[in-house]
């Protein structure tokens, strides 16, 4: 009964008045890119843009843009919930409602937003709902941040695109991506930030579901 309880629990949205409390003071986080050096908070370069992505295990998604042309920075955080200054071990109840994204720094001259959207699509499986492979739970739902109307547009319609390739391949199942803004992004703690990069041997990923997501 416990187990059943716990599993609702994590795939079940919190409101806003049974969310866990948070607290007031950011929690410690790295300063730096492990891999660039570069600065992760702050200001970016004049003309640089920001998306957020939900793919499931944050490390791995991390790692499949911070080496993409066109790419500043990227970092881990919990967006998309109520708790303020939530911790990893705490989003992983289910009781902030936050997922686990990675922030996208990007030069659009370099790389555009379709560009990296098709390396999200194709990146894990958008269809899982409130999970990603082993990994259950409302912190591991496919999610997209925009910061504006535009790139909003341009989000919504690659998802019809790739729900439009799922369907002519054969496949039934439906993408559950959301796509929101006004989220407030909270950094998650040091340890997670380029994970990868320095546990080079860290066992699992994310699987695609081999569909081609149209880009035009």
């Amino acid at each position: 009964m416990f187990l059943i309880d716990m599993f609702n629990r994590k795939t079940t949205m919190p409101t806003a008045e049974t969310a866990l409390p948070g607290r007031n003071d950011p929690i410690p986080t790295a300063v730096s890119h492990h891999v660039s050096g570069r600065p992760l908070w702050g200001s970016y370069p004049s003309g640089f843009r920001i998306i957020h992505l939900g793919m499931g295990n944050f490390w791995f998604a991390e790692k499949a843009f911070w080496t993409v042309p066109g790419v500043w920075i990227t970092a881990c955080g919990y967006q998309g919930g109520f708790t303020p200054n939530p911790t990893y071990q705490e989003t992983i109840t289910g009781l902030t409602g936050h997922v686990h994204v990675v922030r996208v720094v990007y030069a659009p001259a370099v790389l555009s937003l379709k560009d990296i959207l098709k390396r999200f699509f194709e990146g894990h499986d958008p269809t899982q709902g409130m999970r990603q492979g082993n990994d259950i739970g409302t912190a591991y739902r496919s999610f997209i941040h925009v910061e504006d109307d535009d790139d909003r547009a341009v989000a919504l319609a690659m998802r019809d695109a790739y729900q439009q390739a799922l369907t002519a391949a054969g496949r039934n199942a439906k993408v559950a991506t959301d796509v929101l803004s006004a989220a407030r992004f909270y950094p998650a703690e040091d340890y997670h930030q380029q994970y990868l990069a320095k546990n080079p041997g860290a066992p699992g990923g994310l699987r695609g579901l081999g569909i081609a997501c149209p880009i035009d």
